[in-house]
């Protein structure tokens, strides 16, 4: 095996995110938020302008009218989450334009060369060692993401509580609720993204529910903004929501498992692929080698044997933990290759435990966060 392929676990720091704890009405939790990580938001406001800036150049004016079509949206479908933007934006300090553009990163950059981005599973009961089911995952994103990134526990006045990870800002990413649900999700690319509700909302606004059939009802009935592949989980099993911004298959379990990368899989949505050449390869292989763990270590999976699946990178260079310069060999030449695994993410949502690790995770160990009530 090579030297970039191999695991290590030698080095690995106990560093971790940043923990909050954030209660109230919606708008309180946005300020709480805001106020907490207002050096990380200017931080993720900095990055994310100077990446739009470097791709392309566009006014604030441009910027501005951009993000904002996609406001009236949230208000109507979710308007809780519109509260805690405001309310994230005047806790930093920030324009409201400002705040609803870090929850915009795949919109904005919808133009923008599709990336490698997250693999995800979900484990059954039955495919565990302990009887206790798992759903988790990767998160490959740019490399500056691992500075960002927080846990955050949202205690709002009305509905089940969330513990997250997710980045400075940022409402809504991928965790658990207080009634046993899991969601979490992946970047999917095919045409007819359009002004709707964002993306990285359609997570929370899932957990906002007590099962599955109530979040799969959530996120159907909205106008979706664009695609983005949804494994979820609640006590009595899981499923996996691909998705277009009009269509949507449920895949379900076989053998108590499910996986997922960046491509479609389901037969009725294979004709909306827009990944090609090393991008889809990427994916491809990526799931492959996630079911081929899954599947070896059926009855034996738990917490600690999926943070070496994790870990794994046995298919240099494209790998289920991705290291800096990784992506860069999967394309030469390309001087915007930077995407890493900046966390990894592990829940058990009925025993309401999740594990975090700062990423690569072959270079970090996990921490648990639970719920505090």
């Amino acid at each position: 095996m090579s030297e970039q392929a191999k695991n290590t676990y030698k080095c690995q720091s106990s560093a971790s995110f940043p923990f909050f704890r954030f209660r109230g009405t919606h708008r309180q939790i946005g300020q709480q938020f805001g106020e907490a990580c207002a050096s990380l938001i200017e931080k993720h406001l900095d990055y994310a302008k100077e990446r739009l800036d470097r791709r392309f150049q566009i006014s604030a004016r441009q910027l501005e009218e951009a993000v904002l079509q996609y406001r009236p949206y949230v208000q109507k479908y979710a308007p809780f989450f519109d509260e805690e933007v405001m309310g994230i934006a005047e806790g930093a300090g920030i324009a409201v334009e400002e705040a609803y553009l870090l929850q915009l990163r795949a919109e904005i950059n919808s133009y923008f060369k599709a990336q490698n981005e997250c693999t995800t599973f979900a484990v059954l009961a039955e495919a565990t060692s302990n009887g206790v089911p798992l759903i988790g995952q990767n998160c490959d994103l740019p490399a500056f993401y691992s500075e960002l990134g927080v846990v955050v526990e949202i205690v709002p006045d009305k509905g089940p509580a969330t513990l997250m990870l997710t980045t400075a800002g940022q409402v809504s990413y991928v965790g658990i609720n207080n009634r046993g649900m899991g969601v979490f999700a992946n970047f999917l690319t095919c045409d007819g993204w359009r002004a709707g509700f964002p993306r990285y909302m359609y997570s929370r606004l899932a957990l906002t529910a007590a099962a599955l059939v109530e979040a799969i009802q959530l996120v159907r009935r909205i106008h979706r903004a664009s695609s983005r592949n949804l494994i979820m989980m609640d006590k009595h099993g899981a499923v996996d929501l691909e998705n277009t911004p009009t269509r949507e298959v449920i895949i379900r379990p076989e053998n108590g498992l499910l996986a997922h990368s960046n491509h479609y899989t389901a037969a009725e949505l294979v004709d909306e692929e827009r990944l090609h050449g090393v991008e889809l390869v990427n994916s491809r292989i990526r799931l492959e080698r996630m079911q081929r763990l899954l599947q070896e270590n059926h009855g034996k999976l738990n917490v600690a044997v999926m943070q070496d699946i994790l870990r794994d990178r046995h298919t240099y260079p494209h790998c289920l933990c991705q290291v800096p310069g990784d992506e860069a060999v999967q394309s030469p030449g390309d001087n915007g290759a930077d995407i890493i695994t900046f966390a990894s993410v592990i829940a058990e949502p009925i025993e309401g435990n999740l594990w975090v690790a700062i990423g690569p995770p072959n270079q970090y160990e996990y921490k648990r966060y639970s719920f505090s009530e």
